[in-house]
């Protein structure tokens, strides 16, 4: 490596990232006009403040996701809840029927009433199984689109990168390293 190639390039610290750029000659510098402290301090707490919005901005759209897979959850929770306790109330209602029925005629009654309700029973559990795995899947959906939509911006963070952008400047780029 030739020495004189060596000192083209200089290491910048931009508020903490740090790179390599191409030495600027004295004769391709624009006229600098008086570098005043107090607008460059300016400048670079607006660029701190803009990249720390556009940071929030990208968790809060995650939390909101994630709260509504929280809440998705908290509802079917609470809707396999409220059919338990339908069933359990069913039975009660049919054990205190048959406690009624005392005498050997109602006896044969009550036998068709059980496989009644025994049958409404495993109805309305395969219901409930049912609704469950419709929610579940629904929410797969979700977690499935989340997981696309978050590949598809890493993708295209990649895509954007500059090295991209032609053939001829890929080559060059390549060439000079």
């Amino acid at each position: 490596m030739d020495p004189s190639t060596a000192d083209e390039w200089e290491l910048c610290n931009d508020d903490g990232f740090i790179h390599k750029r191409k030495k600027r000659r004295l004769d391709d510098l624009p006229p600098v006009q008086g570098t005043d402290p107090e607008v460059e301090e300016r400048q670079r707490r607006e660029r701190r403040r803009k990249v720390l919005l556009k940071l929030k901005e990208r968790y809060q759209k995650e939390i909101d996701q994630w709260e509504f897979l929280s809440n998705t959850l908290r509802a079917m929770q609470e809707k396999s809840h409220q059919q338990q306790q339908r069933q359990q109330q069913r039975r009660l209602d049919l054990e205190e029927t048959a406690a009624l029925l005392g005498s050997a005629s109602k006896m044969v009654q009550e036998d068709e009433i059980g496989c009644g309700s025994l049958v409404d029973q495993l109805l309305l559990q395969a219901e409930a199984q049912e609704a469950i795995i419709h929610d579940i899947s629904s929410l797969c959906d979700v977690a499935e689109a989340m997981c696309s939509a978050q590949e598809e911006q890493l993708k295209q963070s990649f895509i954007d990168l500059p090295v991209w952008s032609s053939p001829r400047e890929l080559m060059a780029s390549l060439c000079d390293e």
